[in-house]
């Protein structure tokens, strides 16, 4: 094969390879944006049911208010509840195959994993009057997650995200690369023309046009792919979810932070546990709510 018919066969494939290329990580795009997005729906989940409980509190001193006992109980209600109604459908179908987003994501076992590595640094934590480096604890459990730190639990995130970040650029240098390469081949045949020759040299230069005419279609797929990558990439941005999911679950435990005066570890209180039916769970943290609020009703009344 000579250097001609490899330009050639170069200049004639370049444009199906960066078609390949641009569907392979508008995908990985995709991909990264939506397991980034289900770690992002679970800390808006939990922000919902901590303004909900915020809301229903008085304004106050307490007495013997754990931070940590507020905070299971809260990812608890929040994991439970998230998962239960899907799992009722799935009994009642006789589905006990995981669901598609279960099996392909990953999210209920990142999501067991997130409250099971949080709640383990939180019990650690020192009360004290200042708000602790609650933001970095929510970084380091986020960033340590083996399930959403992974594409269908086999990529890393950060390196595939990171090659889809560079492809805009490599789209444009393979057009220009592919536009001179064509533009080489035919100034080869150029210099063995004949100006003697008056059809053949019209001949040689009707076909040197049109190899340049094919050869700059190489630069116009390029930039056209990488203008369309480029939207895929500010449209589905995992960065600006990262950002607003870890300010959003930093600033649901500086809620709960000052809402209590201790951080004391109960000895009587099990570990979360992810297999526990989800009824029957809620229907205990709420039988414990309400002797909560009872106790705190009774402490209130003896007071005045």
């Amino acid at each position: 094969m000579t250097a001609k018919q490899i330009a050639e066969f170069f200049v004639l494939g370049l444009p199906y390879v960066m078609g390949v290329v641009f569907i392979f990580g508008a995908f990985s795009r995709w991909a990264i944006w939506y397991t980034t997005k289900r770690h992002d729906w679970f800390a808006r989940e939990f922000e919902k049911r901590v303004t909900r409980f915020i809301d229903g509190e008085k304004p106050g001193p307490v007495k013997n208010t754990s931070f940590y006992v507020l905070c299971k109980r809260l990812l608890e209600r929040t994991y439970y509840e998230t998962f239960a109604v899907r799992d009722r459908i799935k009994r009642r179908r006789n589905d006990v195959i995981m669901g598609l987003n279960d099996r392909i994501f990953l999210v209920k076992p990142g999501c067991a994993w997130l409250v099971k590595d949080i709640l383990n640094q939180l019990k650690f934590l020192k009360w004290t009057e200042d708000t602790p480096k609650l933001m970095h604890i929510t970084r380091s459990t986020i960033a340590q997650n083996p399930f959403f730190n992974r594409v269908f639990g086999l990529f890393s995130i950060s390196v595939l995200n990171d090659f889809v970040a560079i492809l805009p650029g490599l789209f444009v240098i393979a057009g220009i690369l592919g536009t001179f390469i064509g533009i080489a081949g035919g100034l080869h045949e150029l210099g063995g023309m004949n100006l003697q020759d008056l059809d053949n040299s019209k001949n040689i230069m009707d076909r040197f046009l049109q190899e340049i005419a094919f050869a700059m279609k190489s630069s116009i797929t390029g930039i056209v792919f990488s203008l369309a990558l480029h939207i895929v990439n500010v449209i589905m941005s995992p960065e600006r979810l990262y950002v607003s999911m870890v300010e959003r679950f930093e600033a649901s435990l500086d809620l709960l932070w000052y809402r209590a005066d201790n951080n004391n570890y109960p000895t009587g209180q099990g570990d979360f546990n992810e297999h526990r039916d989800p009824t029957e769970a809620l229907a205990e943290n709420a039988l414990n709510s309400e002797l909560q609020r009872t106790d705190r009703h009774r402490d209130t009344q003896k007071a005045s």
